[in-house]
């Protein structure tokens, strides 16, 4: 059977089976059961209990520690550089040996195949905060976090992906029909067996290297889909709720910068800057450096510009709508420059630059005392206030527009001349 066809055949498949996961009647006391993906429950319910049994009852031995920290972070990054950057979004491309890596220590982080995985995971952001997505922050940060996992999908809601090129390689189709025996094999079997051939620990390197480790990868994941869309800056967009946060970031392994990330998902990197925390990103560079990585793709610098421009002109201009800029200009009356002559007799008006100011209540205040504002009442101290006593300062004239009461027709007393 040739490729093509075996491809055809699993799409086919898969879309003539009924969805497992469904839920498409609302969620009561008396039929909350059916909700509930049970599996998926025992699994994330029943291993922080195995664990903390563990932490009670077995000592941790400083071997067994190091490996354990080695295979979480080994298990995390499987998810972050394989599931998520290179076949969720496809931001490089892997050499075969570092997929079969990539595949192995990911199958060890026990979070679905890797078909399953980046099929929610693409849905997520073609529908982000949306009834589509998968796990949306819009319905709560503890949903977003684990609920999501807990609840049965309903299949008539959840938004459709793409995943025919995850469909056509054989290796991504044997890791999902044969999921079971990879997850417990490299999650539960093989860091069990490193501390138990390799100094005998074999309590340790269950209840650490296996159930503890699985734990903490398992939470650390979930924290993209939840701490990562409540904590932090939105540097790029405010569209969405995607941040950026450095403690999601140190949390994730590097996928806390994700605000970026919604808005350039094919970039490999997640952090843009050389101190910003992505692991992730150093582990694909040093790939492509051994050969075993390439096309790491970035998106145009001129546009990631473009997108923080947009971000930082956008919350100036929200701080400036809560300061006082006076009564806008055109909103003023025209008088004449007469009719201020005339009015500046019995008040404190001073002209400058066509705009006539009350300054009644400030020449007490002046830094230069009352005289100086008294000796220009009634006249054009244009030229005067731009250096010719005084060039006053930007925040001297942000504080007279305050002050502004009145717009002369024709500017001032030199076309008040002009005219006549």
């Amino acid at each position: 059977m040739s490729q093509t066809a075996t491809i055809t055949q699993t799409r086919q498949i898969d879309s003539a089976k009924k969805p497992r996961h469904i839920r498409e009647e609302p969620i009561t006391w008396t039929n909350w059961y059916k909700h509930v993906n049970w599996l998926q429950t025992f699994i994330l319910g029943t291993t922080p209990i195995i664990a903390l049994y563990g932490l009670a009852t077995t000592q941790l031995l400083p071997k067994t520690a190091v490996w354990s920290l080695i295979y979480y972070f080994a298990t995390g990054t499987g998810i972050t550089a394989g599931y998520h950057r290179l076949w969720a979004h496809r931001a490089y491309t892997a050499s075969r040996p570092l997929q079969y890596i990539l595949l192995f220590v990911a199958s060890g982080a026990v979070q679905g195949s890797l078909r399953w995985w980046c099929r929610d995971h693409r849905a997520h952001h073609r529908y982000t905060d949306t009834d589509r997505d998968p796990y949306s922050a819009h319905k709560g940060l503890l949903y977003s976090h684990i609920g999501w996992m807990i609840l049965k999908q309903n299949p008539n809601v959840l938004g459709k992906t793409d995943i025919s090129d995850l469909n056509s390689d054989w290796l991504i189709r044997a890791q999902h029909k044969y999921y079971g025996l990879f997850a417990l094999f490299c999650g539960v079997l093989f860091p069990t067996l490193i501390p138990g051939l390799g100094w005998g620990d074999w309590r340790g390197g269950f209840y650490y290297s296996a159930i503890l480790r699985l734990v903490g990868v398992h939470h650390a994941t979930f924290c993209v889909n939840s701490l990562a869309h409540y904590l932090g800056d939105k540097p790029f967009d405010d569209k969405h709720t995607p941040r950026d946060h450095f403690i999601t970031a140190v949390v994730t392994m590097g996928e806390g910068y994700h605000n970026f990330h919604h808005e350039f998902p094919q970039d490999y990197r997640n952090a843009i800057k050389f101190y910003q925390y992505d692991p992730t990103k150093w582990l694909i560079k040093f790939c492509s450096m051994l050969g075993l990585a390439s096309n790491l793709k970035k998106f145009p610098e001129n546009e990631i510009k473009k997108g923080q421009v947009y971000m930082q002109q956008k919350n100036l201009d929200a701080i400036k709508k809560t300061l006082d800029w006076g009564t806008p200009i055109d909103s003023l009356p025209v008088i004449s420059f007469e009719d201020y002559q005339e009015k500046a007799k019995n008040n404190g008006l001073v002209l400058i630059e066509g705009i006539v100011y009350d300054v009644s209540t400030f020449m007490d205040e002046h830094p230069g005392g009352r005289g100086v504002l008294k000796v220009g009442l009634g006249k054009d101290m244009t030229t005067a206030f731009n250096g010719g006593v005084y060039d006053h300062s930007n925040a001297a004239r942000n504080l007279m527009s305050k002050y502004r009461v009145a717009v002369v027709a024709g500017g001032g007393e030199v076309e008040h001349r002009k005219t006549k």
